[in-house]
């Protein structure tokens, strides 16, 4: 289950309101929109972004954007907590104690995937690679949702740049003509702007948003197949607790028996 994640919201909100107001106080916020600029910025991001990778990549970092809007409600350290309270059921119970959490789990949880690859009797060191094989493919598709995003964050200025050379090879063609000067003028300068806003403010933020939140997501799984691992050779649940705290850090370490 996921929660509205107000520290991105916020940031993303607040900054583009700051520099709103502060064009606000400076004049007109007419003036500093140009169709053909944002034409340029936004459309050329894109098609040239779209150069590097394939539109299923494309699509698949659009709604990783939209993901990154929300956060997890379970963290590592409650993870920890819940494998190690059902670790300590299933030593008393049986790994059959199992199924009846797993009624209570997403059907495409990760943790589910876990434990039910466990209570289906599969040999502990084949539910290690089927977990780390998937993994690693979440790890490969979150990486490439980070790396569209980091690639539009370089391209937006490139695109910027090319539109303050042609606003101003525009506007020296038109010396002669005073009345052309102005636009072309306000196409070579909102370009150079609308690329900085969109790097920086934009693409670069949520492009760090999601390599954090695939690090916690990745230390989340770790988790839940360092316990499914243990349950499946039933094992000391203390020895699971050990397990745990090297891999959550220090200040998120568990003291289940303590």
């Amino acid at each position: 289950m996921n929660k509205i994640d107000f520290a991105t919201v916020i940031g993303l909100f607040g900054s583009f309101t700051l520099v709103t107001g502060a064009v606000l106080l400076g004049g007109s916020i007419g003036s500093f929109f140009n169709l053909p600029s944002v034409l340029l910025v936004l459309g050329g991001t894109f098609l040239v972004t779209t150069i590097s990778f394939s539109l299923p990549d494309i699509i698949r970092a659009q709604k990783l954007v939209f993901n990154a809007l929300f956060t997890r409600t379970v963290t590592p350290n409650y993870a920890a907590y819940s494998m190690l309270d059902l670790a300590d059921k299933c030593r008393g119970k049986g790994v059959l104690h199992l199924q009846n959490h797993l009624q209570s789990l997403h059907d495409d949880s990760f943790q589910r995937k876990a434990l039910q690859l466990v209570v289906d009797g599969l040999p502990v060191e084949e539910v290690n690679r089927i977990l780390q094989n998937d993994l690693n493919g979440m790890i490969q598709r979150h990486n490439s949702g980070s790396s569209v995003l980091r690639k539009a964050a370089e391209v937006a200025p490139a695109m910027g740049l090319i539109g303050t050379l042609v606003g101003l090879v525009q506007m020296l063609g038109n010396l002669d003509d005073p009345s052309s000067i102005g636009p072309a003028m306000a196409v070579a300068l909102l370009t150079t702007f609308y690329g900085a806003v969109l790097a920086n403010m934009f693409f670069n933020p949520l492009a760090s948003k999601l390599e954090r939140s695939s690090a916690e997501e990745v230390l989340l799984n770790r988790v839940f197949m360092l316990g499914a691992a243990s349950i499946g050779r039933q094992e000391n649940p203390r020895r699971l607790e050990m397990l745990l705290n090297t891999l959550l850090p220090p200040a998120n370490r568990v003291q289940y028996y303590s």
